[in-house]
């Protein structure tokens, strides 16, 4: 009896403890991407929280059905593609449902209505298509604006310029580089309500809806969820009170944001978290890369160097490789272009190291391997000569002297791998750029926010080359 009343309290103890436990573990995770500047679907509020009406919904919707979402801002591109490599179970970013896509994705049912328009700067007297003949037209790329741009570009005779995000474009409009642009109406109308210098001269056209997105034949489950969430929120009000949150009512204007303090200080008091965020992760990127990408390249470098021509060619072909590609197209290979050969996820900070461990390590090598010959070759010969093994001969003789003739190109190096940081934005890593992108998303001050991160890179890039300087002239003392 004793033992059976063992049992029980045992069980009912096991049960209190990790009872609730694992209903928090069973309870799914669902790593959702987005573009977080794309206002007012997905943008990043003043305290650096996402919000918008995409991130308000899906938020809403798992609230509803019992899952949970982690947001990841990699931008619309890098979005789609990570999906589609499996590195994210599904989208969410204004995607409109286009046949093209539905044969890509799975969509959802749709969840925003809207339209393709042309914005036009304040004074222009642009008022149709004919009048865009022989002109240039800014579109965002990836986007329905930019296909339907594209579509009718030879029948009225115009040009088009792409753009990564919305602020450029605007931009390249508002400075006159461009005369008009293409983009869905809702996004557009909300930033000339936030200030934007531009005016919408003609009626919403190639009406479409938003839909949620997952990999074709994958993540059915989370499909089904999100259907049934929307039905719910829709049913209870809660997806009118998005809409509205964002957009106003027929009967009430789009509310406004609170007032900002948009000069320069202002922006950098405002945002000084997201930018020391942001910095943070820059570094911490420049000092993982730089510890790997020296490891990398002194063993290919030295690999160049040994008397054996397997070893040169293995060295040589490395070299060649990782720095004739670009910075771009290899970060993208790692970071979705592995994953959709081997099915296995590779996080993007993970893939940023690798990135630039290559690419900074195939240059590390190069100087390395020239340090080294550029030694006198009459070195080793004496050191050969008094009975010394080739590989002390090299630790002892040629590398003391090489070393030297490496340390500057090291330190340049190091300078090199922190601004090539900012490329890695295009696989979503919150550094410094992309921060700086989703600060501008906001409050549209790019030419401010550009220059407040601009001063940023140069201090610490004034920092390095003093220290560059410094060590060089210990070395040479």
């Amino acid at each position: 009896m004793k033992k059976k009343l063992l049992l029980i309290f045992s069980m009912l103890f096991f049960w209190t403890i990790l009872g609730p436990t694992n209903l928090v573990q069973a309870q799914k995770v669902y790593q959702i991407g987005t573009d977080v500047t794309y206002p007012p679907f997905e943008f990043a509020n003043k305290n650096n929280q996402y919000v918008g009406i995409d991130i308000d919904i899906i938020k809403a919707i798992a609230k509803e059905e019992g899952f949970k979402v982690q947001i990841k801002s990699v931008g619309f591109n890098a979005a789609v593609q990570s999906m589609e490599a499996g590195q994210l179970d599904g989208v969410i970013a204004g995607m409109t449902m286009t046949p093209e896509r539905k044969v890509k994705f799975d969509f959802s049912q749709p969840y925003f209505d809207t339209g393709i328009i042309m914005a036009v700067g304040k004074k222009s007297n642009i008022k149709s298509f004919a009048q865009l003949h022989g002109q240039k037209v800014a579109v965002k790329t990836g986007t329905a604006g930019a296909n339907y741009a594209n579509s009718i570009k030879n029948k009225y005779g115009f040009k088009t310029v792409t753009f990564d995000d919305s602020n450029n474009m605007y931009q390249d409009v508002i400075t006159g580089n461009s005369v008009a642009c293409f983009e869905d109406q809702p996004v557009m109308q909300y930033a000339i309500k936030q200030g934007t210098p531009l005016k919408i001269p003609i009626k919403p056209i190639n009406k479409n809806s938003y839909g949620f997105a997952v990999r074709k034949g994958h993540n059915q489950e989370l499909i089904a969820k999100f259907n049934k969430g929307l039905n719910k929120i829709k049913a209870n009000g809660t997806y009118d009170k998005i809409k509205a949150k964002y957009l106003g009512t027929k009967n009430h204007a789009t509310p406004k944001q609170p007032t900002e303090d948009r000069s320069v200080w202002g922006l950098l008091k405002q945002n000084k978290d997201a930018l020391l965020g942001g910095l943070g992760e820059t570094i911490w990127l420049t000092i993982a890369a730089i510890f790997f990408a020296t490891i990398f390249g002194i063993i290919v470098g030295l690999l160049g160097v040994l008397p054996n021509k397997f070893s040169n060619g293995i060295s040589t072909t490395i070299i060649y490789i990782f720095r004739g590609l670009p910075l771009l197209v290899l970060a993208l290979f790692i970071y979705t272009g592995i994953p959709s050969l081997t099915g296995q996820k590779i996080p993007a900070f993970v893939a940023g190291i690798i990135t630039l461990t290559f690419n900074e390590g195939a240059y590390i090598a190069a100087f390395v391997k020239g340090g080294i010959e550029a030694v006198d070759p009459g070195q080793m010969e004496a050191a050969r000569s008094l009975g010394l093994p080739f590989s002390k001969a090299m630790r002892r003789v040629i590398l003391p002297q090489g070393i030297k003739i490496m340390i500057p190109s090291f330190i340049n190096q190091f300078i090199i791998t922190l601004k090539d940081t900012s490329i890695l934005s295009v696989i979503g890593i919150l550094e410094l750029t992309q921060t700086g992108k989703i600060i501008i998303a906001r409050n549209l001050e790019g030419f401010k926010v550009w220059a407040i991160i601009a001063i940023i890179y140069l201090i610490i890039i004034t920092l390095l080359t003093w220290l560059s300087n410094w060590v060089q002239r210990r070395t040479q003392s």
